[in-house]
């Protein structure tokens, strides 16, 4: 009786914790600091949102760390007096790059450094007297793409996060892809926007070695000999197709951005084209925060200050190249191109947008660009590849059906429990109450998010809960014909079934742990929603059921329980 009385207070202490975690979904509880306020989520599915699909330009995340290369490879080679002349990046893209040399006895020299500095990340391929062929590591390269990918999909979860968006799903698919699905479709407006709006920010030099008139001029025979324009194209593509046709025109290091002009409504409408200089290594990963303030004239502006090592590159850029303009490009547009006028030695800047234009538009700009800025910069520009919107009531419509459905089922199976196994039936329909009760306590302590997959988890967890119950009652049913009593054929049946409910959610945890690994989005939620539901099971249809049962039979007397 001791053992029994402490079953039962285990089973009412954690029926009352269920019933506390499971109120926020239907009672405010905000007020109640003590209470828990965690509660279920419901997905994509089933409140509406936005599924996108976007593509991770890695390859240029490749490019840009030859190129920064080259500028880390220079200074050593000036550190220990090897003469070199100059670099081949035309095979960034895997990795690989050129050291030119004018001997052997040189090529020799840079291979020792290579060797010395770089092990485990860059090895020499060739050398001639003409060259040093390096390239990356494989294993290396592998890395730098999947950091690529994980510093990506944190930069966008940061974004989102800032915007409140419940619950989103950021995974990764493939090589180059990011899966995005935003439950709740009017936040998920803002963060579109602001996931578009990727916020790769750079400080790059204005180069002199062609003037204004050379660069239009460059700009206009390319675009005539190709057939295409800004207006033809994104802005995006425009700039890829336009620098590599002018890619032997250009200076070394050097690209060909675009501003827009401060009347114009688009990029095609009005632009200034600027020749760049690639290789200042100075970007958005460098900024320790950024704000929206306001000029003399009371035009909003984008406040931005660098972290201690940003700030010292920074202090470095200005105050080495003073009277010349710096600009700062966002998402390959130029932002603004002031002169760098002395040394700024407070790591602080700002973007200016105008003063022209609607207020409020302005207002707007900045503090996207300062949200976007604050939470992280994209270590690769984005592309959206994919999107697709479920509206609200469509995901209302899924819910019910889902809802109507799992309802109707788990009613069924009760009434066949009743009918067929009497007594220890209605027990069995009163414990799979509490084990859906159980389930959504445990989903709401977790904060977790319900999908249809996981709705369809629920249902499958009625069944197997019920299969439990059957091989309980079937093995009770074999002792009472034998001629045991009811408390011993009670005993004796669960004993004996537990071997083969164990067996039965052992092989089926298994199979929601690897969909709970390798699954995303509502494929995690049905694995969730299952592991739930084989611990609330063993609770209870087997330890509850038991508990009731062992009442009935011992605390109260009940001589016969009709199985």
């Amino acid at each position: 009786m001791e053992n029994l009385r402490l079953r039962t207070w285990t089973a009412i202490i954690s029926l009352v914790l269920a019933a506390l975690f499971i109120a926020p979904n239907f009672i405010d509880t905000s007020k109640m600091t003590w209470w828990p306020a965690k509660k279920i989520n419901y997905g994509l599915d089933i409140q509406g949102g936005i599924h996108l699909v976007m593509g991770v330009d890695v390859d240029s995340v490749l490019v840009t760390t030859v190129n920064r290369q080259t500028t880390v490879l220079s200074a050593d080679f000036a550190k220990e007096n090897i003469p070199v002349k100059g670099f081949n990046t035309a095979n960034a893209k895997a990795g690989a790059l050129d050291v030119l040399v004018d001997s052997a006895d040189n090529a020799k020299r840079v291979e020792a450094l290579i060797n010395k500095n770089y092990t485990g990340a860059l090895q020499v391929v060739s050398t001639t007297a003409e060259k040093v062929e390096i390239r990356y590591y494989d294993a290396y390269l592998l890395d730098q793409k999947q950091n690529t990918i994980r510093q990506a999909i944190e930069t966008i979860r940061n974004r989102i996060d800032e915007f409140g968006v419940a619950e989103p799903s950021i995974t990764q698919q493939g090589n180059d892809r990011i899966l995005i699905q935003l439950p709740g479709l009017a936040d998920a407006e803002k963060a579109k926007q602001l996931i578009n709006t990727t916020a790769k920010l750079d400080f790059m030099l204005v180069s002199y070695a062609k003037s204004p008139d050379e660069v239009r001029k460059m700009i206009d025979d390319a675009e005539k000999a190709g057939g295409y324009s800004m207006a033809t194209l994104k802005y995006t593509d425009y700039i890829k197709r336009l620098n590599d046709d002018l890619k032997a025109q250009l200076p070394a290091n050097t690209v060909v951005y675009f501003e827009k002009g401060q009347n114009a409504k688009t990029m095609e409408a009005g632009s200034t084209p600027f020749l760049l200089e690639t290789n200042t290594d100075l970007g958005g990963d460098s900024l320790d925060n950024a704000g929206v303030s306001f000029d003399q004239y009371g035009s909003p502006e984008v406040t931005l200050r660098f972290n201690p090592s940003g700030a010292g590159k920074f202090a470095d850029l200005t105050e080495k190249n003073i009277n010349r303009q710096m600009a700062v490009v966002l998402d390959r547009v130029v932002k603004t191109a002031p002169n760098i006028n002395s040394k700024i030695p407070n790591g602080q800047a700002v973007i200016t947008l105008g003063r022209s234009g609607d207020q409020q538009q302005m207002m707007d700009e900045a503090k996207l660009i300062s949200t976007a800025l604050r939470a992280g910069a994209l270590p690769a520009t984005l592309e959206q590849l994919e999107e697709r919107r479920v509206g609200p009531s469509l995901g209302k419509d899924a819910l019910d059906k889902a809802r109507l459905g799992a309802i109707v089922g788990s009613i069924l199976i009760m009434i066949f429990m009743v009918v067929y196994y009497k007594g220890m039936g209605l027990i069995t329909s009163v414990t799979l109450i509490l084990n859906i009760i159980a389930v959504f306590a445990i989903l709401g302590s977790l904060g977790a998010t319900l999908t249809l997959p996981g709705i369809a988890g629920m249902a499958l967890t009625v069944g197997f809960a019920v299969d439990a119950n059957v091989l309980i009652n079937e093995r009770i049913r074999e002792e009472l014909a034998k001629g045991a009593g009811i408390k011993a054929a009670i005993q004796d049946g669960y004993a004996h079934a537990m071997s083969a409910i164990i067996d039965s959610n052992v092989t089926t945890s298994a199979t929601a742990l690897v969909l709970l690994y390798f699954g995303t989005g509502p494929v995690r939620g049905f694995a969730v929603t299952l592991l739930a539901g084989i611990a609330t099971t063993i609770f209870a249809n087997v330890f509850v059921s038991k508990v009731i049962a062992d009442n009935l039979v011992h605390r109260f007397n009940i001589k016969k329980i009709s199985v």
